[in-house]
């Protein structure tokens, strides 16, 4: 039995391979989407101090 042995074909861009090598991790929130959270936040405590100054 004789083993065939195969070349390994060059990549077209050498950088192909580190590129697929690596592997992401999580990024940071956009910064538009902490503003929103913050302003969301702000809004649900005006609204409950709201309430509370004008419940009976």
């Amino acid at each position: 039995m004789s083993k065939f042995i195969v070349k390994a074909l060059k990549p077209r861009n050498p950088l192909v391979a580190a590129c697929h090598q690596r592997q992401a991790g999580a990024h940071r929130r956009p910064r538009a989407g902490v503003r929103q959270m913050a302003e969301r936040a702000l809004q649900g405590e005006l609204r409950a101090l709201h309430r509370e100054r004008h419940s009976p």
